[in-house]
């Protein structure tokens, strides 16, 4: 079967050229109303505009595109759509209403403007100005407070009778210091009237959400409700974490900001990329982001989700698994939103010149959801099992051979104890003397390396440091995934992120590395030798082993270590 989380498995939305911020509202006749900027040229350049299109059929196909404002110009960009309960859809969007002109872009700037619809996006009415009152970063920015400068990113949020709106201002042009504001409305859910609703831009004072402590950037925040109104805020920083910030009091204070972690209290990394979040009907919470800590706009393919738990007032984040991915390594994916319709799940993305809709496996999200108590070895795809006192022998058959290039996926998982941590000694070896094959040694000391060959090609990838104790039981998996092409290893149920010495702690491998199906006359096998020689090595004892001819899970290798701890 095709690889959902590829990508390119998924729905184009229509657009002209460049395109961003594919959003999507499900309106009250079921159907899905999509508004994205786009432009016949690059980002930022003259011509881009808001344009909204329908599709009845769950996005299979869509209406031509309507612009919201003329394509000639003056710029409109960054648009989100909000259904109210009266079933009017708004969308919020900048608009360059002054025709201000930059020296690079003019499309972060300007009115903050929205439109509506009372017909399902038939016809929309004419155009309205949210006030926006001048703060310290207005007065004090590239411009001299000539022209706000902002964007906004987040989808909007009702919270009892208020509606809430969060966008980030920016001093320096183009994209530095940063600050996070909300536009709040306690009747706009109610009030028909546009003359009457009543807009308040928070939180109180002079300065928006932000911590001096990570730097110049703070962009690009977004926001949750949690289950007792409180709003829990995330933004991207250039620091390789993107952080957190709550507020108990309706938008009118926020806690300091801090950096976002796991659960386990592990920083979670993510390049200057959208960190988005969605609140799930049932009350639980997704994360996109890409996990690793490079500081740059790069690095976004693939996507890592999280899932979320609410509690003591905040969210605790499961470890994650990869969402999408490109068959190229170097095309990248962001600005996503999520639609929830009869139980399923589609997510929706851009990368900048083809936006597209994916419905994902619910099988995923509920594995991240159920992390934290999921208990049990998992069986899907074992082909190779040794519990304690079968492991005494000195080789095992091994019949299957993974094809990397064709998608398969290969998990090794197993348990051991070091008398020692010096390097050198082999735990797993499947090498054949022509080298085709896998090794699973130490490759410093306290450092496990799994390294993978077809004869002619190969790659290899190290857990993370400091994880491995001489005389102490461990779990350790190398997860191969052969449709990301990704490489990652999980140590006693923590997913290695690289710790603070690498930003990644997963890798990825080219795939014409490794194409290893022995029927095709240039492709060699892995598996050459068809067994596995058991630590042939090893100063310690080799104590479990379970070979999958699939990739797993990060919650499922985590399930399979909470099990083997029985």
């Amino acid at each position: 079967m095709a690889d959902w989380r590829n990508i390119r498995n998924g729905l184009e939305i229509p657009t002209v050229n460049y395109c961003d911020q594919p959003y999507v509202a499900r309106l009250k006749n079921g159907q899905w109303l999509c508004s994205l900027t786009t432009a016949a040229g690059h980002e930022g350049a003259v011509g881009e505009f808001v344009g909204v299109t329908l599709s009845t059929d769950q996005g299979k196909t869509w209406s031509d595109l309507v612009p919201l404002e003329d394509p000639s110009g003056p710029e409109s960009c960054y648009s989100l759509p909000f259904l109210a309960p009266s079933g009017r859809i708004y969308v919020f969007y900048n608009y360059n209403g002054d025709n201000f002109r930059g020296d690079r872009r003019s499309d972060e700037l300007g009115w903050y403007v929205y439109r509506f619809s009372d017909d399902h996006g038939t016809t929309w009415s004419e155009r309205h100005r949210l006030p926006m009152r001048l703060t310290e970063c207005d007065r004090n920015n590239t411009f001299g407070g000539v022209v706000q400068l902002f964007w906004c990113v987040s989808h909007a949020v009702q919270v009892g009778s208020n509606f809430f709106i969060v966008f980030s201002k920016m001093k320096t042009y183009i994209q530095e210091d940063n600050e996070g504001w909300l536009f709040k409305s306690s009747n706009l859910l109610s009030e028909s009237d546009p003359a009457l609703i009543e807009w308040e831009l928070l939180p109180e004072g002079d300065v928006g959400i932000r911590a001096n402590a990570f730097g110049s950037v703070q962009e690009e925040h977004n926001i949750v409700p949690l289950s007792d109104g409180s709003l829990y805020c995330m933004y991207r920083t250039s620091t390789g974490h993107p952080a957190y910030s709550i507020s108990r009091d309706g938008a009118r204070t926020w806690s300091q900001p801090e950096i976002a972690r796991y659960a386990d209290g592990r920083a979670i990394k993510t390049p200057r990329a959208c960190p988005m979040m969605w609140r799930c009907t049932n009350g639980k919470y997704l994360f996109w982001f890409h996990n690793n800590a490079t500081t740059t706009w790069g690095c976004r393919n693939p996507v890592w989700l999280a899932g979320g738990v609410e509690t003591d007032g905040a969210i605790a984040w499961s470890q994650p698994e990869i969402l999408h991915y490109d068959p190229d390594e170097d095309l990248g994916m962001s600005y996503p939103d999520l639609i929830e319709e009869d139980g399923e799940y589609y997510f929706f993305h851009t990368q900048k010149k083809i936006a597209r809709s994916v419905k994902a496996d619910k099988h995923l999200l509920e594995a991240l959801w159920s992390q934290a108590e999921t208990d049990g070895v998992t069986r899907n795809g074992l082909c190779l099992e040794l519990r304690e006192k079968e492991i005494n022998c000195a080789t095992v058959a091994l019949e299957w051979s993974p094809n990397f290039w064709q998608g398969q996926g290969l998990t090794i998982d197993f348990r051991l104890r070091l008398n020692s941590l010096q390097p050198g000694q082999i735990i797993l070896d499947n090498r054949a003397v022509s080298g085709a094959g896998f090794a699973v040694a130490m490759a410093t000391p306290g450092v496990i390396r799994m390294e993978v060959s077809d004869r002619n090609h190969g790659f290899f990838w190290d857990c993370d440091a400091d994880l491995l104790e001489a005389g102490r039981a461990h779990s350790v998996a190398f997860i191969v995934d052969g449709g990301p092409k990704t490489i990652s290893v999980v140590v006693d149920g923590m997913l290695c992120d690289g710790g603070e010495t690498r930003p990644f702690g997963w890798g990825h491998f080219t795939p014409y590395a490794v194409a290893t199906n022995a029927g095709t006359p240039r492709q060699a096998t892995v598996n050459e030798l068809g067994q596995v020689r058991l630590a042939p090595s090893l100063d310690g004892e080799l104590l479990s082993l379970r070979i999958y001819d699939r990739y797993l899970l990060t919650s499922e290798v985590i399930a399979n270590h909470r099990a083997d701890r029985h």
